[in-house]
């Protein structure tokens, strides 16, 4: 496999999909059956994508700078798992056609920033816009968000991170042992703009 470096975002996030789809194709129901070998496929599809620390960081906002370290790679570790679990069920519940990387992508605003759209197609035809967010680091590009029909998780995500530090009496280690972030499928079908 070509070294990210080498790749535009467009073309990873291509590689990315399609290799992820690949593994899936015909398989929708025995993975329905069998979630937690599902959950590796997902776990090691993100692990090659995603910037999970960038992420953790930008999800628990100004809350980071007073974390301590050993908090903020718990939070790392716990929002990728739940991410994981999320994608996962999604996956196995959404009667989706396809996933699509867009042809036709938006040019670079700036050299280590990047998007690349693509759309989910729903079986009933239905399509849903998708935008990776990603950025350069250490010559790789990573995801650090998405938004998906008009809803940008890294905010939703931020903001329920910082209502529950409001909730916990700003106790990180309950918000931590606690994080449950919540993004249905429906309120993702009904989109940002609803």
């Amino acid at each position: 496999m070509a070294s990210a470096q080498s790749q535009t975002p467009e073309a990873m996030i291509r590689e990315n999909v399609s290799g992820f789809m690949a593994r899936l194709d015909g398989r929708e129901s025995y993975y329905a059956n069998n979630i937690d070998e599902l959950k590796a496929i997902v776990d090691e599809t993100l692990d090659e994508v995603a910037d999970f620390r960038y992420i953790g960081a930008s999800v628990m906002g100004s809350y980071f700078q007073n974390a301590t370290p050993e908090q903020r790679t718990r939070f790392a570790n716990v929002f990728r798992q739940t991410l994981i679990d999320t994608y996962a069920r999604g996956l196995v519940t959404y009667d989706y056609e396809d996933l699509r990387v867009l042809d036709n992508q938006r040019g670079q605003r700036y050299e280590d920033q990047a998007s690349v759209d693509m759309q989910v197609i729903g079986t009933n035809g239905q399509v849903y816009p998708v935008s990776y967010s990603l950025r350069l680091s250490n010559g790789e590009w990573k995801v650090v968000n998405v938004i998906v029909n008009g809803i940008n998780l890294g905010l939703t995500f931020r903001n329920q991170f910082d209502q529950a530090m409001r909730q916990q009496n700003r106790d990180y280690d309950a918000v931590i042992r606690n994080w449950a972030p919540e993004v249905g499928i429906d309120e993702l079908e009904r989109g940002g703009n609803a």
